[in-house]
């Protein structure tokens, strides 16, 4: 089974990518949803963050307040780095269990969605990595549309590897300013050069 990592800056277009991995028949895996399951009330990761920083960062039902938790750790690298502790071991075991299942099963390629995958080491359990791009300006149009202010988004692309360095590090990359078929065309090479 080949295995492919996704990777790319916030805002371009990972998930659309993957959505176009999975229409060829490619299983794929996203860590941020692997995170969200993680901590979920009762996941002994979220007990774990709740004693790093506080009950402040759930609520009355004992939920992850995200935006308070991004709150603290976009703005404190050390707090950044407890969460990544707490979270990046757990969430590398699942993964890679999940690719022990589908290579069991006789799956032919996989791709594993990893928006830090060259901060993380990620890379050494992967066959190719592919790495999703956009101008900055089209970036900051799709943040902003989601509601993140410009402050929002200095603080998640700050506490990312530079575009350049992922691209340059990567050995495809999707370049996705035009239409979805645009993007799905360039999936597909890339799948065609993988076979």
């Amino acid at each position: 089974m080949k295995v492919l990592g996704l990777t790319g800056g916030i805002g371009m277009g990972k998930s659309t990518a993957a959505r176009c991995f999975l229409h060829r028949g490619v299983r794929v895996v996203d860590t941020d949803d692997l995170a969200r399951e993680l901590v979920e009330p009762g996941q002994q990761a979220l007990e774990e963050i709740r004693l790093s920083f506080g009950a402040g960062v759930l609520d009355g039902e004992g939920r992850l307040i995200r935006a308070a938790l991004a709150r603290l750790v976009f703005q404190d690298d050390a707090a950044r780095g407890r969460l990544e502790g707490i979270l990046h071991p757990r969430i590398r075991s699942r993964w890679l269990e999940l690719l022990g299942v589908w290579r069991g099963e006789g799956a032919s390629h996989a791709c594993v969605v990893i928006p830090l995958l060259f901060e993380t080491g990620a890379e050494k359990d992967l066959d190719e990595v592919v790495c999703v791009a956009c101008t900055e300006r089209t970036q900051a149009v799709r943040l902003a549309a989601r509601g993140w202010s410009v402050e929002q988004v200095r603080g998640r692309v700050g506490a990312q590897l530079p575009l350049v360095d992922k691209i340059a590090r990567s050995r495809h990359v999707l370049w996705n300013e035009g239409p979805l078929e645009v993007l799905g065309a360039q999936v597909g090479r890339v799948l065609g050069r993988i076979q």
